[in-house]
């Protein structure tokens, strides 16, 4: 799981790329984020672990699989993590609301599931 969490790093999209220049090196107000983590069965695209936090940027194949997503999701809330999870579209639109999202949910904003 480890070494398929270091590729799916190395093979960033877009907008994780774009995404992650704003969660690394502690910028929302202290809080570490890690990339591509691997919790349980699965690797996170996004996660702070001191806030129980996961962060997903979903692209057009999330249609298809909502089923899974659904499941994973369900694993994710179980292990005590809220999940966030944001379209790719959105990071290239309207990035500085994602972030304020997930600023919110680190500071204890009841949000969970698809923030459209």
């Amino acid at each position: 799981m480890v070494s398929y969490a270091q590729t799916l790093r190395t093979n960033a999209t877009e907008p994780e790329r774009i995404l992650w220049q704003r969660l690394r090196r502690r910028q929302l107000n202290g809080f570490k984020f890690r990339r591509q983590r691997p919790v349980g069965p699965y690797v996170c695209d996004f996660a702070c672990l001191e806030a129980a936090l996961i962060v997903e940027l979903d692209g057009s194949q999330h249609v298809v699989q909502a089923p899974y997503d659904i499941t994973r999701d369900a694993f994710l809330r179980a292990q005590g993590f809220r999940v966030l999870r944001f379209w790719n579209g959105d990071v290239l639109s309207r990035l500085d609301w994602i972030v304020e999202t997930i600023f919110e949910a680190l500071h204890g904003a009841h949000l969970d599931g698809r923030l459209d």
